[in-house]
């Protein structure tokens, strides 16, 4: 009997606006997190205990089921040095791995560049949402960005086939066109390569059949678009969405609670979505956020951090809780923010090369040690 390869998978979860790490990973048996925290706080009572220590987010059952499977790592303490508050700024320096100036390339468009470097799948990378996250922006590499994927497609509603060629042939023009100049060439054959991925994209709801419903939510619904796609075997290998705001400066314990309630659910429909395709150990959720948020609450949320907590989940995960928790302790505090013990690069590297066995350094800019909780690697 010939086992078929199974290809690896990475869909990206951005929350973007910068999650509360303390609410989302809480410190309920530690007095002090409920000192510095008076007002914006989990109660020890309705945490989904981790241990004696920690506990998820009560919003979060749906990751507390997949961790007790030991399909969650978590990822405490994880930042970079110099931390910088921006949004702006701080989410530029995860897209482009470059902390220390400013970027000009995705990690991730490294990555797609080392998986298909002759550029003959333009849909090696789908984004789920608006516009295009840096971290996928790479010159001369194809991506695909896909707001709603029932009604994607570049003129749909012409059915008569020459007449939808012209019409696409007359729209590349408008992108390049008999133009000789750079920019307008990387516009043309990003046109086209749109174009192309219009096509195939709008063939994937079609060919989907699942028992699982997932919530009318948008998280939700991304994440069901990306099942459509990777179970369209389109080639599709790379699959990136976002959800928020996180940026809760008021009235964070409901928005916190509901957006939590939304990105879990939709990471639990997904995953057992995954189960029914027998796909799970193909594929590696990675979840995270550009910063956390400060310790101390402002009555009402909480206002812009540092050091913050990701998520790797997926059947090939050594579950487990990996980086020591910050210290709450003054002594130990950066301004008034949880101190990151650990460079985000480090959780690429163990993405990179344990689960895609692509060579971190030059992805990354630098060498980082691996946390170890990718068991692809170890199964082969």
């Amino acid at each position: 009997m010939v086992t078929a390869k199974k290809e690896k998978n990475l869909v990206v979860i951005q929350l973007s606006g910068g999650n509360d790490y303390l609410n989302t990973i809480v410190p309920y048996n530690q007095g002090l997190y409920y000192d510095l925290r008076p007002s914006v706080n989990i109660s020890d009572d309705s945490v989904l205990q981790i241990d004696s220590n920690f506990g998820f987010n009560p919003n979060m059952g749906a990751i507390k089921r997949l961790w007790d499977q030991g399909k969650v790592a978590i990822i405490n303490g994880i930042g970079y040095p110099q931390p910088n508050r921006s949004h702006f700024r701080s989410m530029d320096i995860w897209h482009t791995a470059e902390p220390e100036k400013i970027g000009t390339e995705g990690w991730l468009g490294r990555v797609i560049r080392e998986i298909d470097p002759k550029k003959e799948n333009v849909l090696t990378a789908v984004n789920f949402g608006r516009g295009l996250p840096r971290a996928l922006g790479l010159r001369g590499v194809p991506v695909a960005s896909v707001g709603d994927l029932e009604t994607y497609g570049l003129f749909p509603d012409i059915e008569d086939e020459k007449l939808r060629k012209y019409a696409l042939d007359a729209f590349a023009k408008m992108y390049g066109g008999e133009v000789k100049d750079p920019v307008m060439d990387f516009l043309g054959q990003t046109g086209t390569d749109a174009l192309k991925g219009a096509d195939i994209l709008r063939t994937a709801p079609e060919k989907y059949d699942s028992t699982i419903e997932y919530a009318a939510n948008p998280m939700a619904q991304s994440l069901k678009s990306v099942a459509q796609v990777m179970f369209a075997d389109l080639g599709t290998r790379i699959y990136y969405t976002q959800h928020g705001s996180f940026d809760t400066h008021s009235g964070e314990l409901d928005t916190h609670a509901k957006l939590w309630n939304e990105v879990s659910g939709a990471v639990g429909d997904f995953y057992d979505d995954l189960k029914e395709h027998n796909k799970e150990d193909e594929v590696v959720i990675f979840i995270f956020s550009e910063f956390g948020r400060r310790i101390k609450d402002n009555g009402s949320g909480t206002d812009h951090g540092s050091g913050g907590v990701a998520f790797a989940i997926g059947g090939d995960i050594k579950g487990g809780m990996y980086g020591e928790y910050p210290s709450l302790h003054e002594k130990d505090q950066l301004d008034g923010d949880l101190h990151f013990n650990n460079d985000f690069r480090q959780t690429y590297t163990d993405i990179l090369e344990d689960w895609f066995n692509i060579d971190a350094p030059e992805i990354v800019n630098g060498k980082f040690n691996k946390f170890g909780f990718c068991l692809s690697l170890y199964k082969r």
